[in-house]
This record gives C-alpha cells, sequence and structure tokens, in this order.
C-alpha cells in the first residue's frame, strides 16, 4: 500500500538521484515519470504507482519545495487533461507506452480536433470522413477552433466512418500525426489580436488502424470520456485562494483605493465570494474523481468559470474607468498558451468572451446539467435514429 510516507520517501530518492540544480529540467521530468511521481494513480510503469489520486499533493508539494522543474501544465493542457485520461482508459498497451511519457513531460504537445465549421454545439453531426484502406484510414476534411494546433505533434480526432447509421453510431477516435503531410493549420484571429486558435485541413491523411482509440463506430462513447474530462480541466482547475480572474481585480481594489465606489465595492464582494465558492466547489469535484470518472458535473463547473470570468473582468475594467479601455498590444501572435492573469485587464476582457463557447458552449452545458444532474426531461430530438447520410445540412 503506497502511503504519504511512501511517496515522501520515492520522492527524496529521486531528489538525491537527480539534483534539480544540476539536472537538465528534461532529464529530471523524465526520471520522475520513471520513478512514478508523474500522476501517481495511473498504474506503474505509465508514470504512476497506484496510489490514491490525493496523493498527488504530497509529491507536488515535496518536488515545489526542493526547487524541482515542472512540465509546464498551460502549455500541454489538452495532453494532460484530456488526451491522457481517454489514452489510459481506452488505449492499447502499446499506445499507453508510446504516448503517455512524452506527453507528460512535456516533449510533445497535444491538439484536439473535434468541432467542425458544420458540427460545432452539434458535435455529432461531424462530417470529417475516414476511411478504411488497408492498415490504414484515410481521413479528409476540416476542423476548427484548434487550441495549439500550430505547435502539436499530437491530435486526438474524432471522425465519421459510417453514414448510412444514426450520426452518434458512426463515428470512430483516432490519434492523428500533425506532421502529416496532408495536415494544414491555418491561424484564427481573435478579438485580442493574437491566433491560440486554428482551422485544420485534412487531405487525404494517413492514420494507421494502430492509432485507433476503442473500436470502430464507438467514438462518441470515447469522446464522452475527453469531453467529460474537458469540462473538469477548464472548470475545475487547482487555485489558491484568489486564484484565476478575481486576483487582479482584488489587487487592484487594494492598490488603487482612489477608483473605488461604493456599488464597485459591492460587487467585488459579492463577485469574490462567488469565486471563492467555485474554488472550493472545484476542490470537492477533483476529491470525488478519486473515486472514479469525471460525469456531468464537470459541466456545471465549466458553467461557472465562463460566467465568472466574464463578470469579473467586466467589473475589473469598470474599476480601472478609462485606464481600463486601453489595450497594450495588438501584435498578431500564435502563443503556446492562454495567460489569463500575465496580461492587462483588456485582455482579460477580451479573452473572457470566449470561456462561454470553447469546452462546449454554455446552452449545450446546460442542457448537459439540466438533463443529467438534475434529471429533467431531455429536448425532442427528431434526428436520434435518423442515418447521417439523410441529414438535412
Amino acid at each position: 500500500m503506497t502511503d504519504a510516507a511512501e511517496l515522501r520517501r520515492r520522492t527524496a530518492e529521486l531528489l538525491a538521484a537527480h539534483p534539480p540544480a544540476s539536472t537538465d529540467p528534461l532529464d529530471f521530468l523524465r526520471a520522475r515519470f520513471d520513478a512514478g511521481l508523474a500522476w501517481v494513480h495511473y498504474p506503474e510503469g505509465l508514470g504512476g504507482l497506484g496510489a490514491p489520486r490525493s496523493l498527488q499533493a504530497v509529491v507536488d508539494a515535496e518536488l515545489e519545495a526542493a526547487g524541482a522543474p515542472d512540465n509546464d501544465p498551460r502549455r500541454i493542457g489538452i495532453g494532460l487533461g484530456m488526451a491522457a485520461p481517454t489514452i489510459l482508459q481506452y488505449g492499447t498497451e502499446e499506445q499507453k507506452r508510446c504516448f503517455l511519457r512524452p506527453l507528460w513531460t512535456g516533449e510533445e504537445v497535444w491538439c484536439q480536433l473535434f468541432s467542425e465549421p458544420g458540427a460545432g454545439s452539434d458535435l455529432a453531426a461531424l462530417g470529417t470522413r475516414a476511411v478504411r484502406e488497408g492498415e490504414d484510414w484515410v481521413v479528409t476534411g476540416q476542423k476548427v477552433w484548434t487550441s495549439s494546433a500550430h505547435v502539436a505533434r499530437w491530435a486526438i480526432l474524432i471522425a465519421r466512418t459510417d453514414p448510412d447509421v444514426p450520426k452518434h453510431r458512426g463515428i470512430t477516435y483516432f490519434v492523428c500525426d500533425m506532421t502529416d503531410p496532408g495536415v494544414e493549420v491555418r491561424p484564427l484571429r481573435q478579438i485580442t489580436g493574437e491566433a491560440e486558435f486554428n482551422e485544420v485541413f485534412l487531405t487525404g491523411v494517413r492514420i494507421p488502424d494502430a492509432h485507433r482509440l476503442g473500436e470502430v463506430g464507438d467514438g462518441w462513447r470515447v469522446a464522452q470520456t475527453t469531453l467529460n474530462n474537458e469540462r473538469v480541466a477548464i472548470g475545475g482547475m487547482r487555485l489558491p485562494r484568489e486564484g484565476g480572474m478575481i486576483g487582479p481585480a482584488a489587487r487592484t481594489w487594494r492598490e488603487r483605493p482612489g477608483l473605488r465606489t461604493h456599488d464597485l465595492h459591492q460587487r467585488l464582494l459579492k463577485l469574490w465570494v462567488e469565486a471563492e465558492v467555485s474554488r472550493l466547489t472545484a476542490e470537492r469535484l477533483r476529491q470525488q474523481l478519486v473515486a472514479g470518472q469525471p460525469g456531468p458535473e464537470g459541466a456545471g463547473m465549466k458553467l461557472a468559470f465562463a460566467r465568472l470570468n466574464q463578470e469579473i473582468s467586466g467589473l475589473e475594467v469598470e474599476l480601472l474607468g478609462e485606464e481600463g479601455l486601453s489595450y497594450d498590444d495588438w501584435t498578431m501572435r500564435r502563443p503556446d498558451f492562454v495567460d489569463f492573469t500575465g496580461r492587462e485587464a483588456g485582455y482579460r476582457y477580451l479573452r473572457s468572451k470566449g470561456n462561454s463557447i470553447e469546452g462546449g458552449t454554455t446552452e449545450v452545458l446546460l442542457n448537459i446539467v439540466a438533463e443529467r444532474v438534475l434529471g429533467l426531461p431531455t429536448e425532442p430530438r427528431t434526428d436520434k435514429d435518423v442515418a447521417w447520410k439523410d441529414l438535412a445540412r
């Protein structure tokens, strides 16, 4: 039985064998993975020790105190929060050993090829086709809103493999090589001036059947694992008190007394309390994950995340008055990750507008909460038993 004392002992051994001050960061991360201290709840040999998920905090605290490097989770969030749990649940042993180590160490960045121009909120209506040719699948289609596609080595991809069955049943899940010559990535410039999102065109991309996750035609079920983990990763991230958007707003209030009004004070207090409630609820949700896979509750956390970010950033801009209308840099960039708190208030205000779209639109998530959490009647769906090829598009 691996307990906290045993994890501290193993962490001390890692630090002794690979002192952070004199070890290359990548070499340290590889050694940490091989020692089972990457994600302790994963199986042995895959970066873990089969220990309770809650004990990861013990390892993280010891390594942080020793000044050990981390794997820059903001840069590889899609791999950590979405690809890894899906590969763990549905991947073959060969796939797990091939993909999980470089994913966790950050050597290989991942992206998500799910949404399409005609299949965003209704993801199951996707039209990207995958046709079997021998031991390969040939994929043709277009994806959109793909974060990090411009720096990604691999992608998790869902494509239609059978157009003759209803839309949810004819989908298969793959791991796509982003270096394939048939993959073209084009930037999508956003309201912030940056292009962290992309559109991706797939033209005759060949994916070996060995890179399929789950059974043929069972991709929708596999995708649900990805989507549930995505919502937890977005809305349930671990934060300290006054972490996230509320931190800069609270600092501005304390440091700039001349900007204060009674109305702004009341609104800030309300949002501070809501942010703290959301933070503690996210902690409870993570503790529930110890007992199993994430469920639809993650949709509620993602809803709260989007609403709070938009309301807090709006309050911060109001608090700053004319100063809040300024914007530091409209330069077209293609960043590796989103930095909500490292930029000015104007950036936070503009970027948070996307929070109610990415990771599932607010409208879709409200339906998920209503139907799967509250048990309310489902909306009528007239296309549920209609073959995808016969749907109006």
